[in-house]
């Protein structure tokens, strides 16, 4: 009987979807798959990892968003030569001194995610779902240990946006990058409140808009977003204003 060959690459742990969308791009960029050449069809990748077709074609919808295979009717998915992101202002490299650059870049995520909720909520499949839930959790679990949240709250905002199943979502925040956090761009940290209370808050608005996308509430999943993105400017608000009250002080001493 023949021996089934194991896949020269090496799946990583995560979901199904997960493991065999990074071993795919790990062939991709080891060069198993060289621009131009065409991937085993989808019953053969099933068969080689042991997963359903259905995993198969998630993985794919990955690596297609990601301009590294592009699917040509009747002939197979291909690989795609690297493509840079198109040219986009670089709106994330903000002056930490000028919180109301931080405020102007909250009410342009507003316009942005806002729309991007709700259309996760509506296209969102069941691994993009996953994701979401797995990316709130790991904010859930830096704010457990007392841990810096940027990071891992940007990658639940970006998860968001790749769950719109519309490319420009994801460019739009790749290209403001980490910053767009606005801890980040303030060096990391909060002003002055309770941040017992704080780390409550940021909690529930982050399980609002994760619970609202998962139920397919499409307008619930962009008032979410809304509240939580208009309670984030208001408190950079609060802070610019403690910041002017402080220099009109120094100004009358």
């Amino acid at each position: 009987m023949a021996v089934q060959q194991k896949p020269q690459w090496e799946a990583k742990p995560g979901t199904l979807v997960g493991r065999l969308s990074a071993s795919l791009r790990q062939a991709i960029a080891a060069g198993e798959f060289p621009p131009g050449s065409k991937l085993p069809s989808e019953l053969r990748l099933a068969e080689i990892h042991g997963v359903s077709r259905t995993v198969i074609r998630e993985a794919i919808s990955g690596l297609r968003a990601d301009r590294l295979v592009e699917a040509r009717q009747g002939a197979g998915v291909f690989i795609l030569n690297p493509q840079p992101w198109p040219s986009i202002p670089s709106f994330g490299k903000l002056d930490p001194a000028q919180v109301s650059s931080v405020i102007e870049l909250l009410e342009l995520r507003a316009a942005v995610e806002t729309e991007a909720a709700g259309l996760a909520a509506l296209r969102r499949s069941p691994a993009q779902e996953e994701m979401i839930f797995e990316r709130h959790h790991a904010v859930r679990k830096c704010l457990d240990a007392g841990m810096p949240t940027s990071g891992a709250d940007f990658a639940l905002h970006l998860s968001i946006a790749e769950a719109t199943n519309n490319l420009r979502f994801r460019e739009f925040l790749s290209a403001l990058g980490p910053s767009v956090i606005p801890r980040a761009a303030m060096g990391g940290g909060e002003f002055d409140v309770d941040q017992s209370a704080y780390i409550v808050l940021i909690d529930e608005e982050h399980r609002q808009i994760v619970a609202a996308i998962s139920m397919g509430d499409e307008e619930g999943a962009r008032a979410a977003m809304r509240r939580h993105l208009r309670g984030s400017q208001e408190r950079y608000r609060m802070l610019l204003r403690e910041q002017r009250n402080m220099y009109d002080v120094i100004d009358r001493s």
